[in-house]
């Protein structure tokens, strides 16, 4: 570790100014690198440049890195390989392009002939720890001859909020101050109007020879951004190979006085120049391979299904932010954009990795009762016992500009907690969890009753009470995605379909839990209340004439009568009548609905489709996931299976085998390969937990902790998956490793090994 600069004659201040935000339009090609609370994008060539839609550096909600440009030679280097490795590391592998593309590639004055193109290896190997990132940059020269080899490297930082750098407009920002450099050292300042001022470091492990500012200048000749400029003499030999790194990270304090900008004191100097943290690879690795021991594994036979299974395991950890409080974690929804806490994501992803790791509903369950809201207050959309929408903690927030120190416009984040619960007893057993929990779980049924049906007619409704916030509060929470068959948008007060199913749930099973805890008569009232929702839930919303289900009852309680993908949500928590499955069933197996690749979440047949719109004809995993397992619920396994196959399929023809948040809806036979969303979070929690939803419904895993028994409900392999091995599915203090087999069109279930008192039932 290098002590922090003391030496004043070594410090430059260069000069700052603000450079416009540009914000994101295709994250397509990104190279994503996430741990703890810091994450970086880049392109595939390693690289942030400055007008990077969206790329960067970040930490928290700060981009703390908005350009990092390397050239060799003069040019870019040509790229061969780009990886991102473990998530926490990744590699890429370039070389030198042709001479003549590199006026500035220069052979060492005593070679005798000229460098040829693709004579260097250029590898780019970039690892982050929990207080830093290291870069390693390493070339060598393969040619016969020596060769002079310029490095540059062109960097800046612009303190941005990942609200301006998604595109949300701000009447003024802070201020971007001179940065402060040595040959060895950067470091760049922004004053927040938080009254924070974040500082991001810079250490390298030789010094510059050159370094000075680059001015950006725009078309009319004003200065439109700065950023530093360093340049280093590589002489390398043949077969000689040198190595640059350098580390990156970020502090803050409290914003000092204008007047200190180029103080250079002792005192200030440390704060400017503090000491370079290190970065080890052994912290990642532990970390992963302490989640890999802590969740239930699956092989099968077919090893692209395995690979998709393998790179959701490691995307969730991934995901996992440390706080905010302390001894706190949780997964964040998705990067880049909502790299944070969500109640609805991370509830929802909980619940669809619960047969493979439970404890990360537990702490999803304790994390978002720390932060159950208490009093009422409008412009954080928020009622006392109300489960939080959003978590930032970004400058913006701080400042007042949002609403987000939490935000608790979501209309299903308090149903599905106490969903949540109660599922998390099923698979744990665990009674402590749920007396601490309890009086959370009473606040959250008294806003469901209280504040959450707006207008006494028995329905959950939302509308947004906060400037700032979300006009509509479910899950398509797009400005567009609530219309009627005439393609109008609907008005609020909104009562969403799939969020009376979630209410329905979660009494249910509350309901069992408060017997559970001795308190029959709440029970019994939980009970009959689910009854009497469903009733109301099917005069409602049902539609005769569509034999389908409305997505959602407007202002006026007019059903908003376009096809959706909402009914679907509503067969996996069971509020829809045994009688009318069959009907939702085949609607959304029909072409309008299903693509080929998954459900879309609006029907390509009516006004207002669009297989490029958020939530009006795109496809969403998670969605997909949760309604092949309401198919299951309601036992239609074949076309449960009908869904998995496909998604899988789809998951294959990403990179890395992985589900993005979402992808375009165009339907199958026109487009031979899933067509990516430009702008979708990948990796993306409730994606990555898809996968295991679709493996717990193909098996039927069903759990009763509480009584020492897992049920396997008529399991099902679909006809490209012939066997399926889980080790070590924990069940209560118990695990069991199991076998599937498919053979002739019958799916066997054989337990291979128990550990504790568990009994397995399998009905087929």
């Amino acid at each position: 570790m290098l002590a922090p600069m003391t030496d004043e004659a070594a410090v430059r201040f260069l000069p700052a100014r603000v450079v416009p935000i540009t914000t994101a339009t295709d994250l397509g090609s990104v190279q994503v690198l996430k741990h703890g609370n810091r994450y970086l994008l880049t392109d595939a060539f390693g690289d942030i440049l400055s007008d990077s839609r969206g790329l960067g550096m970040y930490h928290g909600d700060t981009r703390i890195l908005s350009c990092s440009v390397l050239r060799v030679g003069g040019g870019r280097p040509v790229l061969l390989q780009a990886s991102v490795g473990g998530n926490y590391r990744g590699g890429i592998q370039m070389t030198n392009p042709a001479e003549d593309r590199n006026p500035d590639m220069k052979v060492h004055p005593h070679a005798q002939d000229d460098l040829v193109g693709r004579t260097l290896r250029i590898s780019r190997e970039r690892l982050i720890g929990g207080d830093a990132v290291q870069e390693r940059l390493r070339i060598q020269n393969h040619a016969e001859q020596a060769a002079h080899v310029p490095i540059d490297l062109e960097l800046g930082a612009d303190g941005a909020d990942i609200f301006e750098v998604r595109g949300y407009p701000r009447p003024g920002r802070g201020r971007l101050l001179p940065v402060a450099a040595t040959d060895q050292r950067v470091t760049f300042r922004y004053d927040g109007l938080d009254g924070i001022q974040r500082l991001t470091h810079m250490a390298f492990t030789e010094p510059a020879a050159e370094l000075g500012p680059v001015i950006e200048v725009a078309r009319d000749g004003t200065d439109v951004g700065a950023t530093v400029h360093l340049r280093w003499h590589l002489a390398l030999g043949p077969g000689e190979v040198h190595e640059l790194c350098w580390t990156t990270w970020c502090t803050d304090r409290p914003a000092p006085d204008a007047s200190r900008d180029e103080a250079t004191d002792g005192a200030e100097l440390a704060a400017l120049f503090p000491p370079v943290p290190s970065v080890s690879s052994d912290e990642g690795a532990a970390a992963y391979h302490a989640w890999e021991r802590g969740t239930t594994t699956v092989e099968s036979d077919h090893e692209l299904f395995n690979l998709v299974l393998k790179r959701s395991v490691a995307d969730l950890r991934l995901l996992v932010n440390d706080g905010p409080g302390p001894g706190q974690r949780y997964v964040a929804a998705g990067v880049p954009w909502f790299t944070t806490l969500f109640g609805r994501d991370a509830l929802i992803t909980a619940l669809q990795s619960l047969s493979v790791r439970p404890q990360l509903a537990v702490e999803t369950l304790e994390v978002l009762a720390a932060y159950q809201a208490t009093q009422d207050d409008p412009w954080r959309d928020a009622e006392p016992g109300k489960i939080l929408h959003e978590l930032r903690t970004g400058e913006m927030a701080r400042a007042g500009e949002l609403p987000h120190t939490p935000y608790f416009g979501s209309v299903d984040s308090t149903p599905l907690w106490l969903v949540l619960l109660g599922a998390t007893f099923d698979w744990t057993g665990d009674r402590d969890l749920v007396d601490r929990l309890w009086p959370n779980a009473l606040a959250a049924l008294e806003w469901i009753d209280r504040y959450g049906d707006l207008d006494g007619d028995g329905f959950v409704e939302y509308e947004r009470r906060s400037a700032r916030g979300l006009l509509n509060q479910g899950w398509k929470d797009s400005g567009d995605a609530i219309r009627d068959r005439h393609g109008r948008e609907s008005v609020a007060p909104i009562a969403l379909a799939e969020v009376q199913g979630y209410v329905f749930d979660a009494k249910r099973r509350i309901a069992r839990l408060a017997r559970m805890r001795g308190d029959e008569a709440m029970g019994e009232r939980l009970d009959r209340e689910a009854t009497e929702l469903a009733a109301r839930f099917e005069a409602a919303f049902w539609m005769e004439d569509q034999r389908y289900y409305a997505m959602a009852l407007d202002a006026d309680k007019r059903p908003a009568d376009a096809i959706g993908s909402n009914a679907g949500q509503c067969l996996w928590s069971g509020i829809i009548s045994p009688e009318r499955c069959r009907d939702v069933v085949d609607r959304l197996l029909g072409p309008a609905m299903f693509s080929g690749w998954g459900i879309r979440t609006y029907a390509s047949d009516q006004v207002g489709y669009n297989p490029i719109g958020y939530h009006t004809g795109t496809v969403w995993p998670h969605d997909t996931s949760l309604i092949a397992a309401g198919f299951k619920r309601y036992g239609y396994d074949d076309a449960s299976n009908r869904l998995v196959g496909p998604m899988m399929e789809a998951a294959q023809r990403f990179t890395d085998y992985r589900l993005p948040e979402l992808f375009c809806g165009f339907d199958k036979a026109e487009a031979l390969v899933p067509v990516p969303y430009p702008v979708a979070c990948s990796p993306q929690a409730w994606a990555a937990g898809s996968s295991f939803l679709f493996l717990e419904t193909m098996l039927g895993l069903r759990a009763h902790a509480d009584r020492g028994e897992l049920e396997l409900l008529h399991p099902n392999l679909p006809d490209w998956l012939r066997s399926v091995r889980v080790n070590d599915l924990r069940v209560g203090e118990a695990s069991v490793d199991l076998l599937f087999h498919r053979w002739r069109g019958t799916t066997s279930a054989e337990v291979l090994r128990k550990v504790g008192d568990i009994a397995v039932t399998i009905r087929l």
